[in-house]
């Protein structure tokens, strides 16, 4: 497999890609930056392994191996994963792409057609669609165990603001969109995977704290089944922490935007039951098993258009003042 950036979160991802010698090899890399590169390579040498060469253009790359790859995984900013992802598919690599997975719905829509014709596997790479622990609440909650859904509460906060001043992150045209389209992509998309269906409508206030681009968000919305969510998030905190709560008829489950662990209240419980399940080494482990037909892709491209449509009408309700948007 080749990876496609070589940033922090490419070496993020890499310490644990590291640890699966036995079902991946990483053949090269794709990294405009020498710096980022040198960093890259630094996590090879201390784990033993030989260093890939570096190839800066895609196109080149891609042309040169192509027959010798079967994977891609994409960590770059929003603004390329389109393109790239594009680009991969239609040479015949499988992709895990870093999230979220595109700047809009327009770009969602046009993957799915790449995907749909190239009869690729394409998968967004948010922990939460990934995890156990995650897809354990998700199948209580299909097979009908615990009841409906009643409501989603979701709230994520970071010292984004600070954190990602001068970085690209804050570079709407490269990002997409601030803290809420950031760090806050991970609850957007985890709202979406418990809801399992699309929004009716959404009114949204946003707050820039004199960036260019969103720091906080404050959101409802109503799914088509008519079950009520809130969404919030506050990149102008003191530290990094989320919460989010799916309120079942039956049980109340609670966890992170990013599925690292769960608890459960049970009916009649006073207090949440914290589940213990095997450790997981990451995207790149469940993207692996998938792709070896052991489980169902759990986060397609069609969930990335869900979020494409909730991310393009949060936007549009803030633009309006709040003024409630209906999603098609």
């Amino acid at each position: 497999m080749i990876m496609v950036g070589a940033g922090g979160m490419a070496r993020s991802h890499l310490r644990k890609l590291l640890l699966q010698q036995d079902t991946t090899r990483i053949v090269a890399l794709c990294e405009p930056s020498d710096a980022a590169y040198a960093q890259t390579a630094k996590l090879f040498k201390q784990a033993g392994v030989a260093v890939p060469p570096n190839e800066p253009d895609l196109e080149k790359l891609l042309s040169e191996r192509a027959g010798a790859l079967d994977a891609a995984f994409i960590i770059t900013p929003h603004a390329f994963h389109h393109a790239q992802a594009s680009m991969c598919m239609q040479v015949g690599l499988d992709v895990l792409l870093e999230k979220p997975m595109v700047m809009n719905a327009d770009e969602a829509r046009s993957l799915i057609r790449t995907r749909d014709r190239t009869g690729r596997l394409l998968t967004v790479a948010f922990q939460s669609s990934l995890s156990p622990y995650v897809n354990h609440a998700l199948e209580l909650i299909r097979s009908g165990e615990v009841g409906r859904v009643v409501a989603i509460h979701a709230n994520v906060w970071q010292n984004w603001k600070n954190e990602q001043r001068g970085t690209w992150r804050q570079n709407p045209a490269m990002s997409g969109g601030g803290f809420m389209f950031d760090t806050g992509a991970h609850l957007l998309n985890l709202v979406v995977r418990f809801a399992g269906e699309d929004f009716a409508e959404v009114a949204a206030w946003q707050d820039n704290r004199g960036t260019d681009v969103d720091i906080i968000t404050s959101a409802i919305g109503r799914l088509k089944s008519g079950v009520m969510v809130t969404i919030g998030g506050c990149g102008e905190a003191v530290a990094l922490g989320a919460d989010v709560k799916v309120y079942c008829e039956q049980v109340t489950f609670q966890t992170d935007v990013w599925g690292a662990w769960l608890k459960m209240q049970m009916s009649g419980a006073k207090v949440f039951r914290k589940l213990t399940l095997p450790r997981s080494l990451g995207v790149w482990q469940q993207f692996v098993a998938v792709r070896r037909g052991k489980v169902a892709n759990p986060s397609p491209p069609e969930v990335g258009l869900r979020l494409a449509l909730l991310w393009d009408a949060l936007k549009a309700s803030a633009e309006q003042g709040g003024q409630p948007v209906k999603i098609e």
